[in-house]
């Protein structure tokens, strides 16, 4: 039986940072511990956010890494209980407000922040008990302000997700005027990722009408405005657009995402500088044509479904006229070539693959990969 559950207050729209104090009165939290990331303060994005804070200053984390680690987590925990605090808010991308998560758990629940994984079965270990959360997205992309899972680098190495209702933040503050000053490439790489959680959403196979209903119209806005968004960033209406798909992706994956996942999560463990969201964007043509011909696709017309919403006009069943698409606005939006322009060897595949059969995204792609497939979807990627 499906589970399908949306719980968050989400407040989206220009000048959403407004509605910052209030939320924090209505959830209870009087002095949270603001994480953020140091690009994010220097930029004069953390000022604007917290304007709609009208009580003392608050403490400050800006110590969130490019990508979330467990030791980051220890430094939130200890800024946490230094700054004698009762809660957290999120500003940033997806890095911080996953590490937030993290602190989250970590500042509430005991032992090494592993135990809780999800491929670890700890999901089911996560309590209550976990920090009340506020999430205010500068970047439009991982939708995680509101998703119930983090992605984090653990002390061994692993990147891993931690899943559970509890993570979901308590409201969600989606101001697109917080994402007016995006660098363009990061602009492209943020909104890929947006697009590849609505059409990863998409193609999985399990039963969540709500969810095909909001990534599709996810992937429609997000495709029709990541071109205006990346040449013109000061292109109100293409910002509020993005936001609006990174949400309603991250909405929807409550259902499951797939191998394009399953591969960046690897791959972003094998090598943390990597960026998620242009991780996703080399991986999405490979992993289109590989799903193509899945019997759930053909039953419910999937990709002529994804192809009207993207606005493609040739719709063949083997997914090649998707890919070409996807591979010609990776270039428009000026994205990598491939994985070997991004550095990638081939020496990394095994360890790659090793960590995409264990990723929590691998059994919900439509057609489950072997370590052979796997192979030739990075080849096909590079």
């Amino acid at each position: 039986m499906a589970l399908i559950q949306y719980l968050t207050h989400i407040h989206l729209a220009h000048g959403a940072r407004e509605w910052l104090g209030a939320e924090c009165a209505r959830i209870g939290m009087r002095r949270p511990l603001v994480i953020t990331d140091a690009g994010v303060r220097a930029a004069g994005v953390l000022e604007l956010a917290l304007s709609g804070w009208q009580g003392p200053a608050l403490p400050v984390f800006d110590g969130t890494p490019a990508n979330p680690t467990e030791a980051a987590v220890r430094l939130g925990v200890q800024a946490w209980r230094e700054g004698g605090c009762d809660g957290l808010i999120a500003i940033g991308g997806g890095s911080a407000m996953d590490l937030a998560k993290g602190v989250a758990i970590a500042a509430t629940h005991e032992g090494p922040l592993t135990r809780y994984a999800t491929i670890e079965g700890g999901s089911g270990l996560i309590t209550k008990a976990v920090l009340p959360l506020i999430a205010m997205p500068t970047t439009a992309g991982t939708g995680s302000e509101v998703a119930r899972g983090a992605i984090v680098i653990v002390d061994d190495g692993r990147k891993l997700g931690f899943h559970n209702w509890e993570l979901l933040p308590k409201s969600a503050i989606c101001d697109p005027e917080l994402t007016l000053g995006l660098p363009p490439l990061l602009t492209a790489a943020t909104g890929m990722d947006a697009i590849a959680h609505c059409m990863e959403t998409f193609m999985s196979a399990a039963f969540n009408p709500p969810a095909d209903g909001i990534a599709l119209e996810g992937l429609r806005r997000g495709w029709a405005a990541i071109e205006r968004a990346t040449r013109d960033g000061s292109d109100r209406d293409a910002r509020l657009q993005m936001m609006s798909a990174s949400m309603q992706g991250a909405m929807a994956f409550q259902k499951g995402l797939g191998a394009v996942h399953s591969l960046s999560h690897s791959l972003g463990g094998v090598n943390p500088r990597l960026h998620h969201g242009t991780l996703n964007a080399m991986f999405l043509p490979a992993v289109v044509r590989f799903n193509a011909q899945h019997e759930s696709l053909q039953q419910d017309a999937r990709l002529p479904r994804m192809a009207q919403a993207m606005g493609i006009a040739r719709c063949d069943p083997a997914g090649e006229a998707m890919a070409e698409a996807l591979r010609d606005m990776n270039a428009r939006l000026g994205l990598a070539s491939g994985l070997a322009a991004l550095g990638v060897t081939e020496d990394l595949f095994e360890r790659v693959i090793d960590g995409a059969m264990k990723d929590h995204c691998h059994k919900t792609n439509p057609r489950v990969a072997t370590r052979e497939e796997y192979a030739a979807l990075l080849r096909a990627s590079m």
